[in-house]
């Protein structure tokens, strides 16, 4: 599906359909009146009828003379007072879906959140973008029957041709950021059987050439050399071996890179529990179990719209978790990169593991600071619900700069503590630390205790996204299953981390846009 910017009106522009957004109990805005002028008034009397309320995500399809598009679709905002940019994105993201679902073809929308709200135009304009790819998102590879034809095309229509070109940018960075999470939803959707930690590797190679970074896989004999006992330990059980993923990503030419920002992902394949098998109800989303990889990935792939004034590295953790012969089993106990010993009391608490050599690894970047995404536990679901990930970290300052990215992104995260006061709960009698205290309370906060232990001395946070890399809600922008949580959420970061000395570009290594991005008249 293409996006591009077009110039006009939006009330003559010719497309199979219209989207219009509606605030709830606010009048007309501008954009508004000029369609329902145009379509004779068509709007007012809907509205006189109270046919149409505007309440959030409210839709409704009409068929009137005297514009350009056969078809209006109209589109609740809500409150104007609660407005948000997650809202923006999920009314551009049900706008698609609905002339996806009539057979629109194409559609013409307005930028919403443009005319009277708080949110920046240019950003009003990328999470427009945004939501038009993530709206249409269907995860097809392995279906033998046709579905609802996908649109062809979406022109996010302004007047004015200053204006409309000064959205070209942030239009073309929406893009591109949807479509990184759309990667990450594929790679998560993908079966086990066909996603190895050899064939994630070498997607990642696919996604390091894509975007201009270095990327060094290692196997088996090189991790052996390493020392990466604890990821050799969990992917030893199965028939597919681990591998390690560095993804290196340089600062823009002839910056002097000041510092070196490094994110971790948890890349478990596959995830049975091991000898501590899992029950068989839903062990068909563990395929899931790599979404904080996946979530890097996406972002790797993402990084040229950004013009950084840093280094940035990604570390891939992969095992796929099985209960052979040769097995990691319960009481076995196992040798991390930092020297650290680990008593492993269940082996379903396997993404831990592999996570505490990443965290080791990290450390030869010297790094300013190490965030790490992970499906890790299922207790940060009863902690939160599925509307929010877990932060942890001891840094107020760290935690406050992915908090803000958070709600730009509308990825929800929530801090929950990391006191020292929970350590003793992961020593060990018999090794330095225990991977599980077998304790049901606190469940999320002690993985991330035992993570911590390896963090120590980096500036450091964890997100444990096992709540929200899943849904089983079909939401405007997120279909039931994988979301690929994460992906936009650190790109806000890392955006706002380089915008003190650097601008997002609209277009990677000078080139000129694609013509997705690009102005066209209209």
């Amino acid at each position: 599906m293409r996006v591009q910017v077009r110039e006009g009106s939006i009330a003559k522009h010719r497309a199979g359909a219209l989207a219009l957004g509606l605030f709830e109990r606010q009048g007309l805005g501008e954009i508004a009146q000029t369609v329902d002028r145009a379509s004779r008034g068509s709007i007012r009397r809907l509205l006189a009828r109270r046919d149409f309320s505007g309440t959030f995500l409210e839709t409704l399809v009409l068929y009137p003379t005297g514009l350009g598009a056969p078809r209006l679709i109209l589109v609740g905002l809500g409150p104007l007072a609660a407005f948000s940019p997650a809202r923006a994105l999920q009314a551009a993201a049900i706008a698609v879906r609905r002339a996806r679902d009539i057979g629109a073809g194409t559609l013409a929308t307005e930028i919403f959140g443009l005319e009277g709200t708080a949110v920046d135009g240019d950003r009003a304009a990328q999470l427009t973008a945004e939501g038009a790819v993530l709206g249409t998102y269907r995860f097809t590879a392995y279906r033998a029957q046709r579905q609802t034809p996908a649109l062809k095309r979406v022109d996010i229509v302004d007047r004015g041709k200053v204006r409309a070109r000064s959205h070209v940018g942030p239009v073309f960075r929406g893009v591109r950021w949807a479509e990184a999470t759309c990667l990450a939803r594929d790679l998560a959707n993908t079966p086990g059987q066909d996603l190895t930690p050899e064939r994630l590797a070498e997607r990642a190679r696919e996604i390091a050439r894509a975007s201009g970074s270095r990327v060094d896989v290692f196997s088996v004999p090189q991790l052996e050399r390493l020392g990466m006992g604890a990821l050799l330990a969990v992917g030893r059980g199965s028939a597919n071996p681990p591998r390690f993923v560095v993804l290196d990503r340089p600062a823009k030419p002839g910056a002097e890179p000041a510092e070196t920002v490094v994110v971790i992902g948890k890349g478990i394949t596959f995830d049975t529990g091991g000898i501590s098998l899992k029950p068989r109800e839903n062990m068909q989303k563990m395929k899931y179990d790599m979404s904080g990889a996946a979530a890097v990935l996406g972002m790797f792939a993402a990084l040229p719209t950004l013009d950084l004034p840093f280094r940035v590295v990604g570390l891939v953790a992969s095992a796929e978790n099985m209960p052979g012969g040769r097995a990691l089993k319960p009481g076995d106990v196992v040798r991390a990169l930092d020297g650290t010993t680990i008593e492993v009391t269940n082996t379903d608490a396997e993404g831990r593991l592999v996570l505490a050599d990443a965290l080791a690894y990290a450390r030869r970047f010297k790094p300013s600071v190490v965030v790490d995404l992970a499906t890790l536990t299922g207790a940060v679901s009863i902690a939160l619900g599925n509307l929010a990930a877990g932060l942890f970290t001891q840094d107020d300052d760290l935690a406050a700069e992915l908090s803000q990215a958070s709600v730009v992104s509308g990825e929800r995260i929530w801090r929950l503590p990391l006191w020292d006061d929970y350590d003793a709960e992961m020593r060990g009698d018999v090794a330095d630390l225990v991977n599980s205290s077998g304790a049901k309370e606190g469940g999320a906060i002690l993985g991330a205790v035992f993570l911590k232990h390896f963090a120590r001395g980096m500036r450091w946070a964890h997100l444990d996204i096992a709540s929200t890399a899943w849904t089983s809600a079909d939401r405007p922008h997120e279909p039931r299953g994988p979301t690929g949580f994460g992906v936009r959420l650190l790109l806000e970061w890392i955006s706002r981390r380089a915008s003190a000395s650097s601008r997002p570009v609209p277009s990677p290594a000078g080139r000129r846009a694609p013509p997705a991005a690009r102005l066209a008249r209209g």
